[in-house]
């Protein structure tokens, strides 16, 4: 669960501060840093509402049976998923443009006012907030209601990602952020076919779709969750020793249509030709 926690944390945490970056950058470049205030405002809010989800998320199903539960949890992780899928075609379609999409909507919330500035931070750092606390609950519920190791993960990856957003923004490291979005988004396409499987059992728990009884493969022999190498499938790609059929099925699904659509060659922008000289 550790890494899963820490990947999802290091890709969300480094969109969010670059994003963050961006609008601080901007703001102190064209000498208007009087607004600073209103975009760590927005921030500091987006942050407090996000972590306020993920604790409701997390410590609010106590009360609920378990069939109550596992529907939640289910449904959660496979919000989680579609999140997770958005997020990675997003970056890299946006990737390149980011910066200047978000210098130019900055200008005109300027114009507008001071809580115009707020709102835009609030969203463009709410957005990641929303997804991560999502996805936090769904990677609790995978580890069976211990928090400590997703919160690890999480925290851990979202404090590399300030670090390294920081030392960006001064200019201090600098990396090829395409490949970087690139290499983190294919792992992320393993992960989020685990935790679609594993959405998908905690339906099946549930008694919402069928076949909990129909598995695909028992490797809790060979391949047991308490072994420290099925410890270890199961923190990245949430291994389970019995897989469904439904699970198999989705998994394979999910990873063999989304991973070359995100691996498909971008498409290069061709200029128009310049018009003919017009004779006189």
């Amino acid at each position: 669960m550790w890494f899963a926690s820490a990947l999802i944390g290091l890709r969300e945490g480094l969109e969010a501060a670059l994003v963050v970056s961006i609008l601080v950058a901007f703001l102190v470049k064209t000498e208007r840093r009087h607004a600073l205030r209103w975009v760590w405002l927005g921030v500091g809010v987006a942050v407090l509402l996000s972590v306020g989800i993920g604790a409701i998320l997390t410590y609010s199903t106590a009360q609920l049976s378990f069939e109550q539960q596992e529907l939640l949890g289910g449904t959660l992780s496979i919000v989680a998923v579609g999140f997770v899928t958005a997020m990675i075609f997003w970056m890299r379609k946006a990737s390149r443009t980011i910066a200047a999409e978000l210098r130019g909507k900055l200008d005109e919330a300027l114009d507008v006012g001071p809580l115009a500035v707020l709102v835009l931070s609030f969203f463009a750092v709410g957005r990641e907030g929303l997804e991560t606390a999502v996805f936090f609950y769904s990677t609790v519920q995978t580890a069976q209601g211990g928090t400590t190791e997703p919160l690890i993960g999480f925290t851990s990856g979202i404090l590399v990602a300030i670090v390294l957003a920081y030392l960006i923004y001064r200019g201090a490291v600098r990396f090829d952020l395409g490949r970087f979005f690139t290499v983190t988004g294919v792992l992320l396409v393993f992960v989020a076919a685990g935790v679609l499987g594993y959405g998908l059992h905690d339906l099946q728990e549930a008694a919402f779709l069928p076949g909990l009884t129909v598995l695909a493969f028992d490797a809790s022999a060979v391949l047991p969750e308490t072994s420290w190498y099925g410890a270890l499938l199961k923190g990245i790609f949430n291994y389970s020793q019995q897989t469904t059929v439904l699970q198999a099925v989705a998994w394979l699904a999910y990873v063999a249509i989304v991973l070359p659509l995100f691996l498909r060659p971008k498409k290069k922008v061709v200029a128009a030709p310049a018009a003919a000289a017009v004779k006189e």
